[in-house]
C-alpha cells in the first residue's frame, strides 16, 4: 500500500523579520505562495515500524537530517501509530535555494502519512505539527497563498495572486538558512515590506501593485555575503520583468511576467549565466 504527494515550492512576495523573541527566532511577517515546481513523495506502508528514506538527488540527507524523515519520527511519537514508512522522493526543487523544497517534502510526508497511516488528523493539527519541524513546515502543508506571522506558523489565507509566469534564476551556491538570520539586526531594517498594502493588493487582484511592491528584508545579508545572487538580481532587471526579488534566504531569485513570450525571453537570456532556470506559473490556490 502507497500514497503519493506532490509537494510544490514556495516564493516570498514579502518577507519582514519585526523583532528578535525571546526564544531565539524572529518575529516574521511573510506572504508566501506556492508555484507549479514540484517534488513527489512517495510513501509505502512498512509493517516493522522502521522509518527508511531514498532520494533521486544525491544532495539530501536521507536520515534523521531530513525533514521529511523528521516529519514522518514527529507524526508517530504524537500519535503514537506503530507502524513504518519507507518515503520515497523525487527531487526537483534546487536543494538549499530559498524555495522551501525540504519543508514541502516534510509538509507532504504529513499529509501523505495522515492518509498512509489513517490518522484522521485535521489540516490544523498538521499545520501545529509542522510548526516543530521548520518555520517554512505550516506554510507548506497550508499551501495556496497566505500571510504567515509568528515564526511561520500562525497562518491567514489570502487569495490566489493574477495569474502569472515565475522565472526563477538558481545560481551554484547553497545559503544556509540560520547563517542570514543570525546576522540580521532587526534594529537597523531601514525598509520594511508594506505588508498591508501587498494583502490588499492580492485581495484586488492588482497585478501591477504585487509586482512592484515585492520585498525580502534578508537581501542584503544575503546579497553582501554571496556578490553573485545581487548579480542576477540586476541582470534580470535589465532584461524585463514586471517585479524581481530574492525568495527566502537566497539565493534562488524570482521574476514575475506575464506573457508566455516574455517568460521564454527571460528563460533564454539567463541560461547563459545561470544554469538553473525555470519558468512555472503561480500555483497560489
Amino acid at each position: 500500500m502507497f500514497v503519493s504527494e506532490k509537494a510544490p515550492a514556495k516564493i516570498n512576495l514579502t518577507l519582514d523579520a519585526l523583532c528578535k523573541r525571546t526564544d531565539g527566532y524572529h518575529e516574521l511577517e511573510s506572504i508566501m505562495t506556492t508555484i507549479d515546481l514540484a517534488d513527489r513523495i512517495d510513501l509505502f506502508l512498512r509493517n516493522d515500524q522502521k522509518i527508511t528514506l531514498e532520494s533521486s538527488s544525491g544532495l539530501v540527507p536521507h536520515d534523521e537530517k531530513n525533514l521529511a524523515y523528521r516529519a514522518a519520527l514527529l507524526l508517530r511519537e504524537k500519535t503514537g501509530i506503530r507502524k513504518g514508512v519507507h518515503i520515497r522522493i523525487y527531487k526537483h526543487i534546487p536543494v538549499a535555494a530559498g524555495l522551501a523544497g525540504g519543508s514541502s517534502d516534510a509538509a507532504a510526508t504529513l499529509r501523505g502519512c495522515n492518509r498512509l497511516w489513517r490518522l484522521g488528523l485535521t489540516d490544523k493539527e498538521l499545520i501545529e505539527l509542522g510548526a516543530y519541524i521548520g518555520s517554512d513546515v505550516p506554510f507548506c502543508v497550508h499551501a495556496g497563498t497566505a500571510l504567515a506571522k509568528g515564526r511561520g506558523e500562525i497562518l491567514s489565507t489570502l487569495p490566489s495572486p493574477p495569474l502569472c509566469w515565475v522565472v526563477l534564476a538558481k545560481p551554484p551556491i547553497s545559503v544556509p538558512t540560520a547563517d542570514i538570520f543570525q546576522r540580521l539586526k532587526v534594529d537597523q531594517i531601514q525598509d520594511h515590506p508594506d505588508t498591508k498594502k501587498m494583502v490588499q493588493a492580492i485581495h484586488e487582484g492588482d497585478y501591477g501593485t504585487i509586482a512592484k511592491n515585492m520585498a525580502n528584508i534578508l537581501e542584503p545579508i544575503t546579497f553582501e555575503l554571496y556578490p553573485e545572487v545581487q548579480k542576477i538580481k540586476e541582470r534580470i532587471k535589465k532584461f524585463g520583468a514586471d517585479g524581481v526579488l530574492m525568495s527566502g534566504s537566497g539565493p534562488t531569485v524570482f521574476a514575475l511576467v506575464k506573457t508566455d513570450a516574455r517568460a521564454k525571453r527571460l528563460v533564454n537570456s539567463l541560461r547563459g549565466f545561470c544554469r538553473q532556470v525555470f519558468a512555472v506559473r503561480i500555483l497560489g490556490a
